[in-house]
């Protein structure tokens, strides 16, 4: 599924500014704001290891002091309710789009193995999302996400 799309690295457009792909995270509207926090940490960094490139270069300070880098381009951050998430993830599957899921189990999990095995352990159709990410051509992005609103 993702090798299709973990080719697309683009930079912005001289003219424009604007990249040809988008990065989305789409939060569940019930989070408490530590949850919204939480969940778009781990999810966007799913979205920055998923292909080579998305991230630029290290921040320098005058003092030559050095910082981490940071994904390329800008993130947009959604709300929706559940039922819309669960539409979103099944049609970023279904139009082959790399996604990251976050599920209401992983709040009571201690670590990464435990993770995958909460996720792991559920039907696609039943998982109870709290967020996703997803990247890819804007257009496609756009269409997966129909719906959602800004997050306040």
């Amino acid at each position: 599924m993702q090798e299709n799309q973990t080719a697309i690295i683009d930079s912005p457009s001289p003219a424009s500014g604007r990249f040809d792909t988008k990065v989305v995270v789409v939060l569940n509207e019930d989070l408490l704001p530590w949850q919204e926090l939480n969940v778009t940490a781990f999810l966007m960094s799913a979205i920055a290891t998923s292909a080579p490139g998305l991230t630029g270069e290290s921040y320098r300070d005058r003092d030559g002091n050095e910082y981490l880098a940071m994904l390329r381009q800008p993130v947009l951050v959604l709300s929706a309710g559940p039922d819309l998430l669960a539409k979103a993830r099944e049609r970023a599957l279904a139009r082959d789009i790399p996604t990251a899921v976050y599920t209401r189990e992983l709040f009571s999990t201690g670590h990464d193995d435990a993770n995958r095995a909460a996720v792991a352990s559920v039907p696609a159709r039943d998982l109870d999302l709290v967020g996703i990410a997803l990247r890819g051509p804007r257009n496609v992005i756009d269409r997966i996400v129909k719906g959602a609103r800004m997050h306040k």
